[in-house]
């Protein structure tokens, strides 16, 4: 039996392990090998490992495990339920798995829109985030899209002052909103995007319904996400409206022995938060396991060893 089992291998999956791995703790990570930046040229944000690409801060992560009981399965987890005194986790190749405390470090899909031409530009000029990578498109022509992103084409005035909102025939505009766009020289487009036009991952222009091409650099997209693993519900963990899953003090769950850390939470979506809430759980795990040991100990009689 694992001390810990963590599904998702990602900054947060991988910076618990770490915490784990330097209490002495037996560890099992489970990672499918997808992860939310993929497409993406750089990490940005990351004290210490600015433009750094995604695969090569993972890759780092990794190595930096190996002196510890850290092992590594580069499969699915499919279920996990629990079992009495922890969970019993399966894997997409038949095998199974026992912890005392799992970790979902999973993480959220994007769902993008149906638009042509946004493939190959996802990750490069297509972002959600400008606080990730508004700064190498400072002082381009900008633009946010979604019936939902006023407050997005806003914010993106602080890398450029030429900005636009493309609602792509969504919902109309509030009459607030479209007060306060107006006033911040935002221009709005209404009408759909039929597709988006670019070179080498760079965008050029946006085509919309009816041929109209308006230039752009950059375009960021105000997005619903999903779970990208279905374990949370499977073990009852509540999931809101947004699909965030439901987390309490210190990365914890109302499920006992259940931690989620990462961007499955919906909080502040950066790299190096979801790093920072997987020491968090890793700490928080490695204290509940202290103290379940001490438990035993004392209700056997027996003294305490170190690392055990």
């Amino acid at each position: 039996m694992y001390d810990v089992i963590i599904v998702g291998g990602g900054p947060a999956g991988l910076s618990a392990a770490l915490v784990l791995g330097r209490s002495d703790r037996s560890v099992l990570v489970c990672d499918r090998g997808d992860h939310r930046n993929d497409s993406s040229r750089a990490v940005h944000g990351f004290l210490t490992r600015e433009g750094t690409p995604p695969d090569e801060l993972l890759r780092l992560g990794r190595e930096q495990l190996r002196p510890y009981k850290v092992e590594f399965a580069a499969v699915p987890v499919t279920d996990a339920v629990r079992e009495s005194p922890g969970f019993l986790v399966s894997l997409a190749d038949g095998r199974r798995a026992r912890c005392r405390k799992l970790l979902l470090a999973t993480g959220l899909v994007d769902l993008l829109p149906p638009i042509a031409g946004l493939g190959p530009l996802w990750g490069r000029s297509v972002f959600v985030c400008p606080y990730c990578d508004g700064w190498e498109f400072r002082g381009a022509p900008l633009a946010a899209c979604g019936a939902e992103g006023a407050a997005l084409a806003l914010s993106l005035l602080r890398w450029s002052q030429d900005v636009m909102l493309f609602t792509n025939g969504g919902r109309p505009l509030a009459g607030d909103e479209t007060e306060r766009l107006a006033a911040a020289g935002v221009r709005v487009r209404e009408e759909p995007i039929e597709r988006l036009e670019g070179h080498e991952g760079t965008l050029e222009r946006v085509v919309l319904a009816g041929g109209e091409a308006e230039p752009r650099r950059a375009l960021f997209l105000k997005l619903p996400q999903r779970q990208r693993s279905d374990l949370a519900e499977k073990l009852a963990l509540p999931v809101d409206d947004k699909h965030g899953a439901e987390t309490r003090r210190r990365q914890s769950t109302r499920v006992p022995g259940l931690y989620l850390a990462g961007d499955a939470s919906r909080d502040v979506m950066f790299a190096i938060v979801a790093a920072a809430e997987g020491a968090v759980a890793g700490m928080t795990i490695d204290g509940e396991l202290q103290a379940e040991e001490l438990a035993e100990r004392v209700r056997r009689g027996s003294p305490a060893s170190p690392g055990k």
